[in-house]
């Protein structure tokens, strides 16, 4: 595992951190691109434009498809030093997940028609996934496709649709075949979110945010052309491994910030505070501070074996499981030095109800993603190879 840059790295990194300060706009610093619309934000239009010409829109990508073609070192450091100035990506699913996948399974036909559009963020991408039945089984999806004609007629519902109250499309997969074997009879399509018989219904979480929402589809008619893939085989291309960063450099990196932000609140507050909580803060702080550093060396590990041609598995579950336990402990920890007013929420609460939000949001971290129960088994059978019962 290597810890310091090598002087072509160094150099990389200092490319990024001039390409930052030349180009980020500061009204929109620490703020999430993915669902900023150019046309309607010109900060974020400015911005997305820079990242363009560089490529950087899908650093991951190929640069015969509009992306930069960086090696897995180079997209780590992008991405952390984006992280570290609190530059947004912009790109959302349509760059993480759509693009590679189309890149790899697409015909030239699915590439024309969808890669230049999601690198101008012309049109917004959801996935539909996870179902009432099946979320982390996945594999037991019951949303039907029936060929009719030049069509497929899709029934069913989707749950826990990110933004898809914002998307024009969506990558979805559906069983084709319901007497195959689970992980077969799946197939992939893409569907405009557009067609007649889709509804989406919000589903708005304890914190009062809007992210999440159930998709009905209701014969809903998808041109066999928007097939990715072959018939039945949907779940190895839904499978596929994308080739970029995938360290979470960048989740260490805002935990990090969040601990110093409450950190420096403490300092400056600790004289109005009972010492008993100061004392018990403090300790707690250096707790939290202590797990992100391990998280930053997870990440670098990880991007270590990547970068060695090695596939991170156990390792990556392990990555998962302390992030997301470590985002909850956060949060916990700020609750309880904050006090009787970090449960408020308004404008008036210290860090303006953040700290509130942020505690009621944590409670999924270990579950999206994966279930923290599902990375435990990953890590006893893969990892240290455990049986099964």
């Amino acid at each position: 595992m290597q810890l310091r840059d090598t002087p072509e790295q160094a150099a990389w990194r200092s490319e990024v951190r001039t390409f930052i300060a030349e180009n980020l706009p500061d009204e929109i610093r620490g703020v999430t691109g993915y669902f900023y619309d150019p046309r309607t934000n010109p900060a974020f239009g400015r911005w997305r434009d820079a990242l363009a010409r560089r490529g950087w829109i899908a650093p991951a990508w190929p640069k015969e498809y509009g992306g930069a073609g960086l090696s897995v070192v180079e997209q780590f450091i992008l991405n952390q030093e984006f992280a570290e100035a609190g530059a947004p990506q912009p790109g959302g699913l349509g760059v993480m997940m759509l693009g590679p996948t189309l890149i790899t399974h697409g015909t030239d036909e699915q590439k024309r028609e969808h890669l230049p559009r999601i690198l101008s963020g012309e049109v917004l991408w959801c996935q539909g996934y996870s179902e009432p039945g099946a979320g982390s089984d996945l594999a037991s999806l019951q949303t039907r496709a029936v060929r009719d004609g030049d069509d497929f007629v899709i029934n069913g519902q989707k749950i826990w649709t990110s933004f898809a109250h914002f998307a024009d499309w969506c990558f979805l997969l559906a069983r084709t075949d319901p007497d195959a074997p689970k992980h077969r009879g799946i197939t992939y399509f893409l569907v405009d979110m557009k067609s007649p018989g889709i509804t989406v219904r919000p589903l708005v979480n304890m914190a009062g945010g809007h992210d999440f929402n159930e998709v009905f589809f209701e014969d809903v008619r998808v041109p066999a052309r928007n097939v990715v893939g072959e018939v039945n085989r949907g779940w190895y291309v839904g499978a596929t491994t994308l080739d970029f960063e995938r360290s979470s450099i960048g989740t260490a990196v805002g935990q990090r910030k969040s601990i110093e932000r409450y950190t420096a609140w403490l300092r400056e507050h600790r004289r109005a505070l009972p010492p008993s909580t100061v004392s018990a803060a403090r300790l707690a702080w250096a707790d939290r501070a202590v797990e992100v550093q391990v998280l930053t060396l997870l990440a670098y590990r990880i991007i270590s074996m990547q970068a060695a041609g090695k596939i991170p598995n156990a390792e990556a579950s392990i990555a998962k499981l302390f992030t997301s336990e470590t985002g909850q402990r956060i949060a916990h920890t700020a609750l309880r030095m904050l006090g009787t007013a970090g449960a408020l929420m308004d404008r008036t609460a210290p860090f303006k109800g953040e700290a509130a939000r942020a505690y009621l949001n944590a409670v999924s971290l270990t579950i999206a993603g994966g279930t923290s129960e599902i990375q435990r088994n990953i890590i006893a059978q893969r990892g240290l190879g455990l049986p099964r019962d």
